[in-house]
């Protein structure tokens, strides 16, 4: 098991009215420095339906949703990118993003995220949390269709133009 140091920025701005936490992301991830970059993982291609729009420029598309996108850990030990391996678990620094911003809702990418979120920040931030099923390609049972369905709920916290 290694020890991994989150080194991915968060993605926000001071109109970001949402939060998106995954984990600590894959080594693909990690390796490619971007959010979601496994090819096989369904976050942008689940985020592409729901807003019915083709996403060029990532990060771009996340501001002008008002979006903001990162992971609840700092660092952990962890096998591959497996999140069932995580281990010595820390957190990241979410009240900065929150504090810098107009964030009203947390969604979690995960029961493993959650899981975590909930761990460290229950009693320190006072949002509502909602619990999104994972896009990693280890979640296959959860079919595309539902995932696109589940994820709409964002859409209602944001304005959509």
């Amino acid at each position: 098991m290694k020890q991994v140091r989150h080194t991915l920025q968060p993605i926000y701005n001071q109109n970001s009215k949402v939060l998106i936490l995954g984990t600590m992301p894959s080594v693909r991830s990690r390796e490619l420095g971007f959010y979601y970059a496994h090819p096989k993982n369904r976050f942008w291609p689940i985020m592409e339906s729901v807003f019915q729009e083709k996403i060029e420029d990532k990060v771009d598309f996340l501001l002008n949703h008002s979006i903001a996108l990162w992971d609840v850990l700092a660092s952990c030990s962890i096998k591959g990118s497996s999140d069932a391996s995580i281990k010595n678990a820390k957190p990241n620094h979410l009240k900065k993003i929150i504090k810098e911003s107009q964030i009203k809702i947390i969604f979690t990418t995960g029961k493993t995220a959650f899981r975590y979120y909930e761990k460290f920040f229950k009693n320190q931030i006072h949002l509502p949390v909602i619990c999104l099923p994972s896009t990693s390609p280890a979640n296959c049972k959860v079919k595309t269709e539902e995932l696109i369905k589940e994820y709409q709920i964002i859409k209602k916290y944001i304005n959509v133009e």
